[in-house]
């Protein structure tokens, strides 16, 4: 059976010149024979991501994507280098192996990691694969696990310590989310009053232990081996990883962990098997995460509404532009009422709350 990602032929536009990366390759990586085979994974809204196929070895290549140059949002050499340095310290982060600068190769910067070949979970898990339940709580917890081990690397041996501030994250985050949320406002869209000013009234000091900040762990991230679907053998999508409080790493998960008994609106929201029999749910994640992480979590909600209002502001950023007439693309026609369903459901973890 084949349940890994499948490549498509390269979009029309986004194509890769075979002999130019070929010959790039060859000059940077040492062992490669024959001429590769370039296609495209279909997926993602941001960079953009092909499989490069010699007779003896794959490659993974990113670029960001085409006619955007704000290398802020799209930084080829910081993936890079926490592709690099973050393996000795987390062995399930891919290696990468080369980095080019130099844009005239092909019209932008790029970096090459190795090829994960393995099962990604998308919205449900394959029939095929006749998990348990028994089996989906192991899984699931093991994917815990590997959460818990990333917030526990030290990234300071690995080189990584000038990766971001953790002092003030949190502040910084929220008053960064409130700003940016207000300056993609449409007419149409949720205001969010009472949870920016409960956010603000919550916050709490930044976690005494900072960590690796993933900002995007979940299990469409997360390759299962092939051999064994109970065994994560990668984690995908570095191109947001900071230094900060893995709390606030942890409210980010949660915000996309929709389970069995959450309303109809919210399964519609859901993009990964988090309602299969046998997940954890939200509360049962937290307390298996304090202890595998030896902490005390006295109450998720905080954590748990920023995440629900980080997600509803880059939902609404994606709006904006689908608002105004910057994208035709109509999966994004209805995200204002996504955004909208995010902050009932933030006013009811509020209400219910004894912060």
């Amino acid at each position: 059976m084949t349940l890994s990602d499948q490549t498509i032929r390269s979009r029309e536009g986004e194509e890769l010149d075979a002999g130019v990366i070929d010959a790039y390759l060859k000059a940077h990586i040492p062992g490669l024979t024959g001429s590769p085979k370039i296609s495209q994974f279909p997926g993602g809204a941001s960079n953009l991501t092909y499989l490069i196929e010699y007779p003896n070895q794959e490659f993974v290549l990113r670029r960001p994507p085409f006619g955007h140059k704000a290398k802020s949002a799209h930084d080829m050499g910081r993936e890079y280098r926490i592709l690099n340095q973050l393996n000795a310290g987390f062995p399930y982060c891919p290696k990468a192996y080369a980095y080019c600068t130099d844009e005239s190769v092909i019209g932008a910067e790029f970096y090459v990691m190795e090829r994960v070949r393995g099962i990604i979970l998308r919205e449900d898990i394959p029939a095929e694969l006749n998990f348990t339940p028994e089996q989906t709580t192991a899984l699931c917890k093991s994917f815990i696990d590997k959460f818990v081990d990333l917030h526990n690397v030290d990234y300071q041996a690995c080189g990584l310590g000038d990766l971001g501030k953790p002092e003030g994250y949190v502040q910084r985050q929220i008053g960064g989310w409130i700003d940016r949320y207000e300056r993609a406002a449409t007419p149409d869209a949720p205001v969010w009053t009472e949870v920016k000013a409960w956010l603000r009234d919550k916050m709490p000091a930044d976690h005494h232990k900072p960590g690796i900040v993933h900002n995007d762990y979940r299990f469409d991230n997360v390759i299962l081996s092939p051999n064994n679907p109970m065994e994560i053998i990668g984690v995908l999508d570095w191109e947001m990883t900071t230094i900060g409080d893995p709390l606030m790493d942890l409210g980010n998960t949660l915000a996309y962990w929709i389970q069995a008994d959450d309303p109809q609106p919210m399964q519609l929201t859901r993009k990964q098997p988090s309602n299969a029999p046998g997940m954890l749910t939200r509360q049962q994640f937290v307390d298996y995460y304090a202890e595998r992480a030896g902490i005390e979590i006295k109450s998720i909600d905080f954590y748990y509404t920023y995440g629900l209002f980080r997600l509803a502001g880059i939902i609404q950023q994606i709006y904006y532009r689908y608002f105004h007439g910057q994208t035709k693309d109509q999966r994004f026609a209805k995200f204002v009422q996504m955004n909208a369903l995010l902050e009932q459901t933030s006013l009811q973890v509020i209400n219910k709350s004894t912060l």
